[in-house]
């Protein structure tokens, strides 16, 4: 088999896949961001996405208890955490590496709990 035809098979599987468990998702869950309240509707179901609590694509239980729904926006956002705190290599789902740079980086340590900033 040809790289390409591999390639695309892949994508096709990943597609089917994502298919069935947002179309699930969007059955099971109101159709709001878990992160940020909110609410979708009509067109705009398209920037609603279904983010793998455990991080794991392939784990998809039927009961949704693997998922939530994240718009675009807080999707990415809970990315981002989850590369920060060591769980990532800095690489996407596309294998390209990161250049390494994060607009956020360490702004935890720098708001401090009760709403304090260090200046």
């Amino acid at each position: 088999m040809k790289r390409s035809d591999a390639l695309e098979k892949i994508h096709r599987d990943i597609a089917g896949r994502e298919k069935g468990y947002r179309a699930q998702a969007l059955k099971l869950f109101p159709h709001v961001c878990a992160s940020c309240g909110r609410s979708f509707q009509g067109k705009d179901l398209k920037s609603l996405t279904v983010h793998h609590k455990d991080h794991n694509h392939d784990y998809n239980p039927p009961d949704g208890s693997n998922w939530e729904l994240l718009c675009l926006y807080c999707h990415d956002h809970e990315h981002e955490k989850h590369k920060m705190k060591g769980f990532s290599d800095g690489r996407s789902e596309q294998g390209f590496r990161s250049g390494g740079f994060t607009a956020f980086e360490k702004l935890d340590q720098l708001i401090k709990p009760n709403g304090n900033h260090d200046n």
